[in-house]
């Protein structure tokens, strides 16, 4: 191990805390100053007796992260003070109280939040993993500059880690891929997402990182010259307006180019655009737009654009507070390249994200600027869900999707992820909506609430207190928020049917001498393969449990299995109260395309999927059709070389499961008969109906409906009401 020079360490350590102040983004006041040289102090004298695996003083770690928080970030002294004490309570004698005292309750809460995160078990298995994350994301309620500060944190971890043991860097690279990198993007770190990408892949996949960096370095003097030649082009048009300007070359990340050499399965040499120009320009914030506008026109004079590729961030901002102007032109030689516009304002919005737009936007402004972040951070993240895994990627997908922006009636514009329906528009809107919504309305069009909607549709939403969610809603929804909301509403109802369903069980088992109990609840349970007491009164409320399986089930009380169910419920937990019991997802049929059809297949070996995980169907010529999941190494390959023999296919619970019936009614016709039979199905017994028709001839009706029942004790009890009605004769099924 090398000597370590103790007074050059320290000359070291004094020159980069003389640089954290310099380089900070925001102007520190004397007592800001104070405050972060308490801390400072403190954090020397916690970790003095501690080295990191580099062999180097661990000191320097808070005092980079802080570095990263004043500078790359931006943030306050609070959090620069934060930052030097995030490991203190962790792995010193000092303890929070120590904090409180010396620094106040801010630092003490943020300091807390980061230790409670450190603390974290790291487990190999995913779920608990999730969890985990889950639990950190979470933290946001308390403080958002914990997440933050874990940010700054991570990124120092991965700039860090070549010390490290191989196994030990592929897991910190596969979280943060996982992640820190969709976090940073929601928050509007741009630099730093895209290094945590670029570090990411440099230890999960080191051959492609390597062989990428390689070929930009080789390409580097003939996009300088590209970039030299296209600034020569404008630059004469762009000095004439006496404009104030700097024009750069910003290239692509390499975890960006990997991205799309994978999606496009082309080589490196084929990735059109590795580089953007950017065009930053000095401005009065009232001439921002204009000037922007200004040199778009100077642009598009010397180079055709592609008019599909206009992004204006201007007009509209991004929901991070990203700002700007990008076009894709027809370059210098035959090239495609896009440009970005942007003032200095934007630029520094861009970099440092949350951080400069509210430095922008001071005292009241700011703090509504934060609210507003705040609140569409927390909508990411609010769910109910109770699986981790679903959780983490369900939030990732929000984090990560392309914006789109869309008008209410009044004419109010509303960001939301690209992909969303008119269902995740109306949740945005407000719970009671979005739960209440019948249908809507895009452009004054009537759609399905499926319809995927563009920016610039302007959405209203028609709801009737009638309306409630169904499991149909879970396909059109995409955002986390709406899919909480439909699942939590869902919840309740199937609550609802459980507590019918255990009364209506308690009855029958009385008429079988049986009493309802823990007992008999626990061996239910198992005789029927389910995993909760919900699960079970549930089944019987909605009719799939029905008569006769009760009465096997009685009788296998007395016979010579009773004491195989005896020795599996002693491994059974104790069926709890209803309420507190969940729901399970149970996924046992599959079905294919959109009328969720039931057809013969097989299970791939190249993926081996299981119920639940997200699948499709491939036809093959000889062995019909092979099931993969949407990951399968094959997938891309089958995707696009055979897309006309693809069938979608999902897990379902055949015991929550619509399905279609068509019936034919017959009778004597008579005023009113019509709208006697829509209200038995609507209303009374709460049946949805798909199609309707009816004839009559000389006082003599017929009529065809299709309804879409649960299972065939719903449909008969539907066609024993059909039948009191007054003037029908016969009711059958087609």
């Amino acid at each position: 191990m090398a000597v370590i020079d103790i007074e050059e360490e320290n000359k070291e350590l004094t020159r980069q805390y003389k640089e954290l102040l310099r380089i900070s983004y925001r102007t520190l006041s004397d007592e800001d100053k104070k405050m972060i040289r308490q801390a400072f102090e403190i954090a020397v004298d916690a970790h003095k007796d501690q080295r990191r695996k580099s062999g180097e003083a661990y000191i320097f770690h808070p005092l980079a992260v802080a570095r990263i928080v004043a500078s790359e970030i931006g943030m306050d002294a609070t959090s620069i003070a934060a930052a030097l004490l995030h490991d203190v309570v962790e792995d010193t004698p000092y303890t929070l109280e120590d904090i409180n005292e010396m620094f106040g309750e801010t630092v003490t809460r943020i300091v807390d939040g980061l230790t409670k995160i450190s603390n974290l078990k790291k487990h190999h298995n995913a779920s608990l993993q999730a969890e985990n994350f889950r639990k950190m994301l979470l933290t946001i309620n308390d403080d958002v500059r914990v997440i933050i500060i874990k940010i700054a944190d991570r990124l120092h971890n991965m700039q860090t880690m070549d010390s490290m043991r191989p196994d030990k860097q592929i897991k910190i690279a596969s979280e943060t891929l996982y992640i820190y990198a969709p976090l940073a993007h929601r928050i509007g770190l741009y630099n730093i997402k895209s290094e945590l990408e670029d570090l990411g892949l440099k230890y999960t996949e080191p051959d492609v990182y390597q062989n990428i960096v390689n070929k930009l370095k080789d390409t580097k003097e003939e996009q300088d010259l590209y970039i030299a030649d296209f600034t020569e082009t404008i630059k004469k048009s762009l000095d004439k307006e006496l404009l104030e300007y700097d024009i750069k070359g910003r290239p692509k990340s390499i975890f960006s180019i990997r991205r799309k050499m994978r999606s496009q399965n082309i080589p490196f040499e084929e990735v059109y655009d590795k580089f953007a120009i950017r065009i930053i320009y000095k401005s009065l914030p009232e001439q921002e737009k204009f000037l922007a506008w200004k040199i778009y026109s100077i642009v598009t004079d010397h180079f055709r654009p592609n008019p599909t590729r206009l992004r204006d961030w201007i007009s509209s901002p991004k929901s991070t507070g990203y700002e700007a102007l990008h076009i894709t032109v027809m370059g210098l030689r035959g090239r495609w390249v896009e440009v970005q516009i942007r003032s200095d304002r934007m630029n520094e919005i861009a970099e440092k994200g949350y951080a400069a737009h509210y430095k922008y936007k001071e005292g009241d402004d700011g703090d509504k600027t934060l609210d507003e972040w705040l609140n569409r951070l927390q909508d990411a993240l609010e769910s109910q869900e109770t699986n981790a895994i679903e959780f983490v990627e369900q939030f990732k997908l929000n984090l990560y999707n392309k914006e789109i922006f869309v008008f209410t009636p009044k004419g109010e514009l509303k960001s939301l992820p690209k992909g969303a329906t008119p269902l995740d528009f109306a949740f945005s809107i407000h719970t009671e909506i979005g739960l209440k919504t019948r249908g809507a309305r895009v452009n004054g069009k009537l759609v399905p609430l499926s319809h995927e909607l563009r920016s610039g549709d302007q959405v209203d939403i028609i709801t009737s207190e009638h309306s409630k969610p169904n499991n149909n809603w879970l396909d059109y929804a995409t955002t986390a928020r709406a899919r909480s909301k439909i699942k939590s509403s869902l919840k309740d109802e199937k609550k609802g049917v459980a507590e019918e369903g255990k009364v209506i069980l308690m009855r029958k088992l009385r008429s079988q001498k049986i009493s309802l109990d823990e007992k008999s609840i626990n061996e239910m349970v198992v005789y029927f393969k389910l995993k909760t007491s919900l699960d079970l009164f549930y089944r019987v409320g909605i009719g799939t449990i029905d008569n006769k399986m009760i009465k096997e089930y009685a009788s296998s009380r007395s016979n010579a299995f009773v004491s195989y169910f005896k020795n599996k419920m002693r491994k059974q937990p104790i069926a709890e109260h209803i309420d507190k019991d969940e729901i399970t997802d149970k996924y046992d049929l599959l079905v294919f395309g959109k009328e969720e059809q039931k057809l013969d297949y097989t299970l791939s070996n190249c993926c081996n999927p299981i119920p639940g995980d997200p699948v499709f169907g491939f036809t093959t010529v000889k062995e019909g059709i092979k099931v993969h999941k949407q990951n399968c190494p094959n997938a891309i390959s089958l995707q696009s070389k055979y897309s006309y023999r693809i069938l979608t296919a999902k897990w379902i619970d055949s015991s929550a499961r619509d399905f279609k019936a068509d019936l034919i009614l017959e009778g004597i016709d008579r005023m009113g008969l019509v709208n006697s039979i829509t209200m038995e199905i609507s209303d009374h017994m709460h049946v949805n109906m798909r199609n309707l028709n009816f004839t009559t001839h000389d006082g003599v009706f017929k009529g065809s409906i299709t309804v879409i029942v649960q299972n065939k004790t719903h449909l008969e009890n539907l066609i024993e009401n059909l039948k009191k009605i007054s003037g029908i004769e016969k009711v059958h099924r087609n």
